[in-house]
């Protein structure tokens, strides 16, 4: 097939490498021109053949929301849209729903695999119509891993399925994470780096997350050179709200969001109010801040 993808950075770059691997032809358009082929998304339109498809691969939000009302003007009816950012589902619904009313297709693709996706193949799932999913079928055979591809609903599914991955994400790595140093604070002197090495064989916590662990302790067993703030993407915020929505008790998930915004807090203010509070009714000493 001939695509045109959006985006040529980290993911978008990779996906479309990975494609021309397996045969398909590529036209690429990136405000970088460095590694655009073509100068507009005009000319990304006029050099593709109808019935034409294109792979939106930029930030979420502003952007994606951008690029893709720019293709609705320069797209014609029969044409498919393929939207494989973090974007929110229901920005996608609405954005399925305006193409439609163009008769261009629209593909929400929840993608997971990270820079490891040209090697390894992606995780891909999907949310749209039969139809146009079947159109564009020969593109996620060539970028996902086997078995790695589903079409999970209507539009919006696909990027609500992968909303929640991601959330489900930030519990495993908070489980590791606290795992990690409770191992450390022992008194035992355990070899950490052997001991999460030694779970990656027939632990029934194997996983490709405790690899990328065990890799990152390979290059820095103390993690010395990385400080313990973590961003968040916005995904995990979104899947609490919609667990929250739907009253589903999203114990872990949540806990594991709030984590991350405390990692940025250099002296928490709850925290202090928790010393003071202790300090006052039970005469518990507090820690100055100098």
């Amino acid at each position: 097939m001939k695509i045109g993808m959006i985006g040529l950075g980290r993911m978008g770059g990779n996906m479309a490498e990975r494609l021309r691997r397996h045969g398909h032809e590529v036209v690429g358009f990136d405000h970088d021109a460095s590694v655009s082929q073509v100068a507009t998304l005009a000319d990304l339109a006029s050099a593709l053949t109808a019935p034409r498809v294109v792979w939106v691969m930029v930030p979420s939000g502003d952007p994606t929301e951008k690029t893709v009302a720019a293709l609705g003007s320069l797209l014609s009816a029969g044409d498919l849209v393929i939207e494989g950012g973090n974007s929110f589902y229901r920005d996608s619904i609405r954005r399925a729903a305006q193409l439609g009313e163009r008769s261009i297709g629209f593909i929400d693709a929840g993608t997971s695999g990270g820079i490891w996706g040209l090697a390894e193949g992606y995780c891909i799932m999907v949310g749209g119509d039969p139809a146009q999913v079947a159109k564009a079928q020969p593109i996620f055979d060539a970028l996902v891993q086997s078995e790695g591809f589903a079409h999970v609903g209507p539009a919006g599914a696909g990027h609500f399925t992968k909303m929640v991955h991601n959330g489900v994400e930030y519990g495993m790595m908070q489980a590791f994470g606290e795992g990690y140093e409770l191992l450390g604070a022992s008194e035992l002197g355990i070899d950490v780096e052997r001991a999460i090495e030694v779970w990656r064989h027939g632990s029934v916590v194997r996983s490709w997350l405790l690899d990328l662990l065990a890799k990152a302790l390979a290059e820095d067993p103390k993690l010395s050179s990385i400080k313990g703030w973590a961003e968040d993407s916005g995904e995990g915020r979104w899947t609490v709200n919609e667990a929250v929505r739907l009253s589903v008790p999203a114990y872990v998930l949540s806990a594991s969001l709030y984590a991350r915004f405390a990692s940025r807090q250099h002296d928490a203010p709850a925290m202090k109010v928790i010393a003071a509070l202790r300090n006052q009714f039970g005469g518990h000493a507090v820690k100055k801040d100098r």
